[in-house]
């Protein structure tokens, strides 16, 4: 049975095998943690069993994660405040292409222009229009 764990940062759900940690690591059979192959993360292993039938039937309503300090979804930064993006969220990989066409990505400094009724975000030379589901996944760190 396949062993699936959850970034505790951006929520990305895969399988132990999948990650850089099964293919390669040197340390691999002797160190506690995982790298999420979304954001990078690395984080302590927590083992789970999921079962086939509740993976067909639903899943289970996941714990909110504890976020890093300073780390805030992108919906809940003010209107002129300056942030730094850490992590796109989902798993969603067209999502991410698209985004980063418009130059939304991991380390991009951005400038929230308006909440309603689109999260409304400035990179660079661009302000991008953001779904608020989506601007709920976007993780991003405030700037002083």
């Amino acid at each position: 049975m396949a062993e699936y764990l959850n970034c505790p940062l951006c929520g990305f759900e895969f399988e132990k095998l999948d990650t850089l940690c099964a293919h390669g690591c040197p340390l691999g059979g002797s160190c506690n943690f995982v790298r999420c192959p979304s954001c990078q993360y690395e984080f302590l292993e927590h083992q789970r069993k999921v079962s086939w039938l509740h993976r067909l039937f639903g899943r289970e309503e996941a714990q909110k994660p504890r976020l890093p300090e300073g780390i805030v979804p992108l919906r809940d930064l003010k209107r002129g405040e300056q942030a730094r993006v850490i992590c796109l969220g989902g798993d969603n990989g067209s999502r991410h292409n698209t985004l980063a066409v418009f130059g939304l990505v991991p380390e991009a400094e951005i400038t929230l222009v308006q909440q309603l009724p689109a999260c409304v975000v400035q990179v660079g030379e661009t302000e991008l229009a953001v779904d608020p589901a989506i601007a709920r996944e976007i993780l991003v760190e405030r700037l002083a």
